[in-house]
This record gives C-alpha cells, structure tokens and sequence, in this order.
C-alpha cells in the first residue's frame, strides 16, 4: 500500500468511554442491605447495652457521682485514691488473684482428667456424660451456693461423712484458712462445659497417632504428654483465656455463701466493686474500680496470648505440626 492509497482510506471514529460516575454514600449499602438488616436487633442491643454503658463508666470514673449530690468532674482523683490510700483494693486483688491461680488449674486438671475418662467406647456413656455435665446447666447460681452453704456448715453434711471416719467436722465456711477453698472447690466442681470443649478437642484426635506410638513402645503416660497434651493445646489455651475472664469475675458465690468473711478471707474484688456501687453508691468510685478490673484482665489475656507461643500447637495446612 503506497502512502497515497493511505491517505484515501478515512479513519476510524473515535468511541468516547463511558464516563465513570462515583458511586454515592448510599449505593454502597444496597448490596449488603439485608445482612444488616438480620444483624441489626443484636448491632442495637450491643450499642445500647453494652458499648454506651461501657463508655458511660468511663466518663463516670473520672467524676465523683454518688446519687446523692449533682456529678462533679474530679479527673483521676478516683484512681488516685484507689492506688494510694484504699487498703481494701489490695486485699481485694490479693483474695481475687489466689482465687484465680488455685481455681483455674484445678478446674482444667479436673476437667481434662473427666473427659479422658468419659472418652470410652463403653454402653451408657452418654448417660454418664449427662449426668457430670448437669451441675454446669445450673451454673453459679444462688440455689447452688445456699447448698454449698448448707453442705460446709457445721451441721452439714460434709462434716457428718468425715465424722463416720473418726474425723472432727468445723466450719468449713466460717474459718478463714479454709473459707476460700470452699469457693474453689464450688468452681471446681462446675466443670462441665470445659470438660465438654475437651471431650470434642480429644475425639478429633487420630488413633493412629497412638497406634503408631504404641508399636514403638510408647506408654499411656508418654502418649498423653507426647500427643494427647500437644493436639489439645489449642484447647487447653481456649479455656485457659475463659476460665482465667470468668475467675476474675467471680461474685455469687461469695456474695451468697460469705458475703466475704470471714475476715475479708474471701473478699473478692467484684464484691468489693459492688458494695461500693450499691452499698455506698459511689458509683464514680466504683466505675473506675470496674476499669481496673478490666485492665487487669486484659493484661492476664496478654500474657496467656504471649507465652502461648512456646506451648501451644497447631497443625498447618501440610499436616506438619509446628509451634508457633
């Protein structure tokens, strides 16, 4: 083609792009609308029951309100007070912090050793199953504690079995060395859900696993640290973090069974916080108390999520195990 034919040939018409219009405010919200619209009874319930009372508390802590007179702004002067001049915070932290380090362990121990039993292919096991799960259904109730109560006092029913063994019987919930341990020994025995979370935890453990160590000479005691423990880390760390939010939170039982005596023995910190509340209605006072709480748990969290890293293990998506 020589350049004269080239210039008779007419060029193509120019095709003008669509222009792109930005999408409005608005339309982003139409794809997604009946999700929100299914999410939005629990979306309210979270905003009006929970995130605004818990921002309320904050900006109570920093004020001085007591029901009794108009709130003033006082800054941090609660927290001030809290750290420096209020005895029974620290005895408070100290009951909380001994019931915490004793009940969470025991309870996993007790949990963790049920399941494993209740792990058997034996006839009537869900009816065992059942049967140690029911006290969890009932949970940290007042009907529970008055019975705990009942069972530790000195006509209980606990003081009349030692009895038949030669043993004399005391006020178990009276005495201040062992007023506490009846409270742990109460959470002890609620250990139902977390024995449940282990019992789904140890059933999706492989049998070929113990097949496989039992031919080359692995004992019952070396299967459980070398495979059971380490596949049931992942589970173990779930009710660690629950058990640990849950201890710290502790108040019906010792509301209901001590009302924290005998001699502030089992004076735990959510009781401290409500007598302060409700009982002095500082309730400025006892928001900043409640926060403390919370920051103390979160740091507890923490601390688990940060030493998880040496203990727990998880299986990658080759089938390798690893640590992270």
């Amino acid at each position: 083609m020589n350049r004269t034919t080239a210039a008779t040939i007419p060029a193509a018409p120019e095709t003008k792009k669509p222009k792109k219009t930005k999408p409005s405010f608005l339309s982003r919200w139409n794809a997604p609308l009946a999700g929100y619209l299914f999410i939005s009874p629990w979306l309210i319930g979270f905003l009006t029951l929970t995130a605004y009372p818990l921002f309320l508390s904050l900006y109570y802590s920093f004020t001085d309100y007591t029901l009794m007179k108009p709130m003033e702004w006082i800054g941090t002067r609660n927290y001030e007070r809290i750290f420096t001049s209020d005895p029974k915070f620290v005895d408070s932290v100290k009951v909380t912090f001994t019931y915490v380090l004793a009940s969470v362990p025991l309870k996993l121990i007790a949990a963790l050793l049920v399941a494993m039993v209740l792990n058997k292919a034996i006839k009537g096991i869900g009816v065992y199953r059942t049967a140690i799960y029911f006290p969890s259904l009932i949970g940290g109730s007042i009907g529970v504690s008055l019975l705990w109560r009942n069972i530790f006092g000195v006509d209980g029913i606990f003081n009349k079995i030692i009895g038949v063994f030669g043993f004399e019987g005391k006020g178990w919930i009276t005495s201040p060395d062992t007023a506490l341990g009846t409270l742990i020994l109460l959470t002890v025995w609620q250990f139902g859900s977390t024995m449940v979370i282990f019992l789904a935890g140890l059933k999706q453990i492989p049998n070929d696993l113990y097949e496989a160590s039992a031919v080359d000479g692995a004992n019952k005691v070396t299967q459980f640290f070398k495979i059971t423990m380490p596949m049931l880390s992942p589970i173990l760390y779930f009710n660690l973090i629950m058990g640990v939010i849950g201890a710290f939170q502790m108040f019906t039982s010792a509301f209901v069974i001590t009302n924290g005596g005998p001699m502030n023995a089992t004076y735990v910190y959510a009781l401290y916080l409500y007598e302060r509340a409700f009982s002095r209605y500082e309730l400025g006072y006892a928001s900043a108390l409640a926060w403390i709480m919370l920051v103390m748990i979160v740091l507890a969290t923490i601390l688990i999520f940060y030493t998880s890293k040496y203990w727990v293990f998880y299986e990658t998506e080759t089938g390798k195990g690893k640590r992270k």
